[in-house]
């Protein structure tokens, strides 16, 4: 699905490396699928060189990308192996959507995005 021949693989492999195993997350397929999701393709082109930092960036809406420890520890926690159907609510970036359909057999995900008028 995705390329490993971009110029950011360095960057998930570190970032692996240097936030998410020395934090405890130990399944071997989620540090896997950390490493080969490009984070970068799901935030602005402005973003990119920071897209693998420990920290949640903004994608508009007044919502953000989840930094990569929190994305790896809450997918660690629904021990997937691979056969269930993952209901996300709140796609955001796509991210999480990305991980999860590489460990989940189907992933179905909901992004609501509206505009509250007020008239007063």
């Amino acid at each position: 699905m995705f390329s490993n021949r971009d110029n950011f693989v360095k960057s998930r492999k570190r970032m692996v490396e240097t936030q998410l195993i020395p934090r405890g997350i130990a399944d071997k397929r989620v540090l896997d699928v950390m490493q080969s999701v490009p984070r970068h393709l799901f935030v602005e082109k402005a973003l990119w060189e920071q897209a693998y930092s420990d920290y949640p960036l903004p994608i508009g809406e007044k919502q953000t990308i989840s930094q990569p420890y929190i994305v790896a520890l809450m997918t660690e926690a629904l021990e997937l192996k691979g056969d269930e159907r993952v209901l996300e609510i709140g796609t955001g970036s796509g991210y999480q959507t990305a991980v999860l359909s590489k460990l989940a057999e189907k992933v179905f995900s909901i992004e609501r995005n509206f505009i509250v008028q007020m008239w007063l």
